[in-house]
């Protein structure tokens, strides 16, 4: 892996109607903030789900997936606010994946996202190549931000408290990031269209809010 690789940390769930408001303060006053100051990370956005689920969805982009591994980053993963560990316990259908970026076409972040999770097993030389010619496809339609694909690290990928791994295979996640609703439209119909046997059913995302590291004093 190239250490110029950026490392994603994913992490999407539902959350009871009774919870969601203390949910969205614990996130939105403490949680952003506080892993967007671990050194190695670039930033952490909240995203909320338009169609399909969980319905809330956090993404930590990284320098590499080596800021999962810092003694800054265990100190916070294994040393959770009360706050958190509340919230941690109020998840329900968690999911929890370290992943590298791979495969990227495009930059920047878009207001819609979309999520399509790898449906058949694939040799990973295999998946990069059609998903860089997927790319290549998606850069040219109007309103395209940004499209990759993020491979899960086993390892790395530990559950969270409610997370059920039973049965779970943990396979590569294609994002495509857009700027409006028709442009989401219509890059998922064309993803679908050039790799039609390759992806599950997509979740559909728009943007909450963003914090980059560098914005902290």
């Amino acid at each position: 892996m190239s250490p110029k690789q950026n490392g994603m940390l994913f992490v999407a769930t539902d959350i009871e109607l009774e919870d969601e408001a203390d949910f969205n303060q614990w996130y939105d006053l403490e949680h952003v903030e506080e892993r967007a100051r671990i050194p190695g990370f670039i930033s952490s956005a909240r995203y909320e789900a338009v169609e399909g689920g969980p319905k809330y969805l956090g993404l930590y982009r990284t320098q590499s997936l080596d800021a999962f591994t810092t003694p800054a980053y265990k100190a916070a993963f294994g040393n959770q606010t009360s706050w958190s560990i509340a919230n941690l316990d109020r998840m329900r259908n968690p999911r929890r994946r370290v992943c590298a970026v791979e495969t990227a076409a495009g930059k920047g972040s878009g207001s819609w996202l979309t999520v399509l999770p790898v449906s058949t097993a694939q040799d990973a030389q295999s998946l990069g190549e059609q998903i860089a010619a997927l790319g290549e496809v998606l850069a040219d339609q109007p309103g395209f931000v940004h499209a990759y694909l993020l491979t899960p690290d086993a390892t790395l990928s530990t559950p969270l408290p409610r997370e059920d791994r039973t049965g779970v295979v943990l396979t590569p996640l294609f994002i495509i990031e857009t700027s409006d609703e028709a442009a989401h439209l219509a890059t998922l119909a064309l993803a679908q269209s050039h790799l039609p046997a390759l992806f599950a059913q997509p979740v559909h995302y728009v943007l909450k809010w963003k914090l980059f590291s560098v914005e902290l004093n």
